[in-house]
C-alpha cells in the first residue's frame, strides 16, 4: 500500500513538474520598483509584468516608492545589492535616479526603463507609449468633434496637463498641438495640473469655465484629471453633453465616464503592451544580447524598436475608445488581463 501511495506521489510530483516549468526551471528574479501604487494604471502594470514575466520564466518582485524620490533611490541600493536578472524602473523622478540608474549598470545589473522614460544616461531597454503619437489620435478625435458640433473645425479648447516635468504629458502636448496647427480658427488654451493632483485639474476647468465659458472641449492628459473636471462642470450646473471632453491613459474611470456620457473619447496608453513588450526582450537584456532595430508585433499592435543615444527604444501605439468599442477587453481600463501568451523574441 505504501509503495502505491509512493507511486501515486510520484507521478503527480512529475506532473506538477511539468505543468509548471517556471518553477522548475526558473531563469531568476527581476525586481520591478515602481513609483506608487495610488493610481490604476501602476497597480496595472505591476500585474501585467508579473504575468507576462512568469510566462518567460522569470520570477519577480515589486517595491512601491510611494511617490517618494529617496524612498526609491534607496530600494534601487537595496536591489543592487540583491543582484537580481534585471530590474524594471519607473522612476519617481527622472533626474534623480539617473546616479541609480548608473550603478546598478555598473554592478552589471541591467535596467529597464517602464513607461517613464530617462534620456539623460544609457539604459539597457526602454518600453513606452508612442505619447507624441497619442497626441496625434488626440487631435485627430478632436477634429472630428469639433466638426460634428461647429460645422467645420473651429471652437475654444482647453487643454488640461500633467505636471510640466513630466515628459509624458509634454509630448502628448507636442502631438496634439502640431496637428491641430492645420486648424487656425482652434484656440488652445493650456494649463499644467501640477503634480497631476485631480484637485488642480478641478480647479483649472472651474476657473476657465467662467473665463471661458465658450469652451467647446476640455482634453485632460489623465482620466483622473477628467474626473475633477467632470466635478467641476457639475458643480457649474453642466450636464452631459454639454462640454465635449476627451482623456489620454485608458484608465477604468475614463471608461466610466464614456459610458455615462461625459466623456467623448478616451485615448488609451497601452499597458499590456508595455508590459509584452519587457517580456518579449527581457532575455535578450539579461544576457546582454543585441536588440535591433525595427518592427515588432507586440499583442497585436505594430510597435518600433529604434536605437537611441539612451539605449534600445520601444514605442508602442495608443488607441482612440468611444461608445462604440469602451467594452473591448483589450483595453486595459476593462482590467481583463489578455490571455495571449508573450514568447522570448529570438
Amino acid at each position: 500500500m505504501k509503495r502505491m501511495l509512493f507511486s501515486v506521489f510520484g507521478i503527480l510530483a512529475l506532473a506538477v513538474a511539468t505543468l509548471t516549468p517556471a518553477f522548475a526551471q526558473s531563469k531568476g528574479t527581476v525586481y520591478y520598483l515602481v513609483p506608487t501604487l495610488l493610481d490604476e494604471f501602476q497597480t496595472g502594470s505591476v500585474s501585467a509584468l508579473e504575468l507576462f514575466l512568469k510566462q518567460v520564466g522569470y520570477d519577480f518582485k515589486t517595491l512601491n516608492a510611494d511617490n517618494k524620490t529617496d524612498a526609491q533611490q534607496s530600494q534601487m541600493n537595496d536591489v543592487i545589492a540583491l543582484k537580481p536578472k534585471a530590474i524594471i524602473l519607473a522612476a519617481v523622478d527622472f533626474n534623480a535616479l539617473k546616479p541609480s540608474v548608473e550603478a546598478a549598470r555598473a554592478a552589471g545589473i541591467p535596467v529597464v526603463e517602464f513607461d517613464r522614460q530617462i534620456t539623460s544616461t544609457p539604459s539597457d531597454f526602454t518600453s513606452v507609449a508612442g505619447t507624441v503619437e497619442i497626441g496625434h489620435v488626440a487631435a485627430d478625435q478632436a477634429e472630428k468633434l469639433l466638426k460634428a458640433k461647429n460645422g467645420s473645425v473651429k471652437g475654444k479648447i482647453l487643454q488640461v496637463l500633467g505636471d510640466p516635468g513630466d515628459p509624458y504629458t509634454l509630448d502628448i502636448q507636442k502631438g496634439f498641438e502640431e496637428k491641430m496647427k492645420a486648424f487656425p480658427d482652434v484656440k488652445i488654451i493650456s494649463l499644467p495640473a501640477m503634480q497631476w493632483e485631480a484637485s488642480n485639474a478641478g480647479t483649472i476647468v472651474a476657473d476657465q469655465m467662467l473665463a471661458n465659458p465658450d469652451i467647446d472641449l476640455i482634453f485632460s492628459h489623465a482620466a483622473h484629471l477628467s474626473v475633477a473636471g467632470v466635478a467641476s462642470l457639475e458643480a457649474a450646473g453642466k450636464k452631459p453633453g454639454d462640454v465635449m471632453l476627451m482623456s489620454s491613459n485608458g484608465a477604468p474611470v475614463g471608461l466610466d465616464l464614456i459610458r455615462k456620457g461625459w466623456l467623448n473619447v478616451e485615448v488609451e496608453q497601452p499597458l499590456y503592451a508595455q508590459a509584452a513588450a519587457v517580456a518579449m526582450f527581457m532575455d535578450k537584456v539579461v544576457n546582454k544580447q543585441e536588440i535591433k532595430p525595427g518592427y515588432y508585433d507586440v499583442l497585436g499592435l505594430k510597435s518600433v524598436v529604434t536605437k537611441e543615444a539612451w539605449g534600445p527604444n520601444i514605442k508602442i501605439p495608443g488607441a482612440a475608445i468611444t461608445k462604440e468599442n469602451v467594452d473591448n477587453p483589450a483595453f486595459w481600463g476593462n482590467q481583463k488581463p489578455p490571455t495571449d501568451t508573450v514568447k522570448s523574441v529570438e
